[in-house]
């Protein structure tokens, strides 16, 4: 279900199961893990197949789980939960593109990328309250940092669909764009190890000292790595 190209400075991750609109089960999400961690490319790209980004957990496959055995459940949410922090401190930058609809575990996975880019006819929704479950990949801990509380509670409890301008309005993506991928090699362009440290440095959630004395740290790094070059600019 995971199909990966790889290209020079991009790693093309496709969710494809079209058929089922890419919803993700557990095999599935075991195999996103693992590509989007081991992964040499400064730059992840991670698609949908068809004419939807990701519909979320595949939800015959949690229910057919928790008749079976009850206990199989957390297991379950625990490694899709794995597979947005593998996304979240991954080396390489995540670059969602969103092209269609996004739901539950899709935005989920959207949310634990570096970068969410939206086509014009991308649409996004938390619809588990409708029937009687929440995204519970991390969605409840990312959400609010992403959009807000108030943003998040409305989106979440209403279990409404959005479209790509409002969840640019609110901040749940950062650009609405024809082409996702054409930005996702912008972004690759640049300098890798700069790239990293800016990733590291921007999620950093240690105290404030800290986090100050890591981004001397890191500047000091790139000034190591880079010296001829800044030579040569400052010519």
């Amino acid at each position: 279900m995971i199909r990966v190209e790889d290209g020079d400075d991009v790693r093309v991750v496709t969710l494809d199961r079209p058929e089922r609109r890419n919803a993700l089960t557990p095999a599935a999400l075991e195999e996103l893990a693992a590509v989007v961690t081991d992964c040499a490319a400064p730059v992840v790209y991670l698609r949908g197949a068809g004419e939807a980004f990701c519909a979320g957990a595949d939800l015959s496959t949690v229910a057919t789980v928790a008749e079976s055995d009850p206990e199989s459940v957390e297991p379950f949410v625990r490694r899709g939960q794995a597979v947005a922090d593998a996304i979240e401190s991954s080396s390489s930058v995540v670059v969602a593109g969103i092209d269609g609809p996004a739901r539950g575990g899709g935005v989920e996975l959207a949310l634990a990328c570096d970068m969410r880019l939206a086509t014009p006819e991308a649409t996004f929704g938390e619809p588990g309250v409708t029937f009687g479950l929440f995204g519970a990949w991390g969605g409840t801990v990312r959400l609010p940092e992403v959009v807000g509380m108030g943003d998040a509670l409305d989106f979440s409890l209403s279990g409404r669909v959005i479209d790509a301008e409002e969840a640019l309005r609110i901040g749940l993506v950062s650009r609405v764009v024809e082409s996702p991928r054409a930005v996702a090699e912008q972004v690759a362009g640049n300098d890798r190890l700069a790239l990293e440290h800016v990733k590291e440095r921007i999620r950093d959630r240690a105290p404030k000292s800290e986090q100050e004395d890591a981004e001397v740290a890191a500047f000091e790094a790139l000034v190591d790595a880079h010296a001829d070059d800044l030579r040569d600019l400052g010519q």
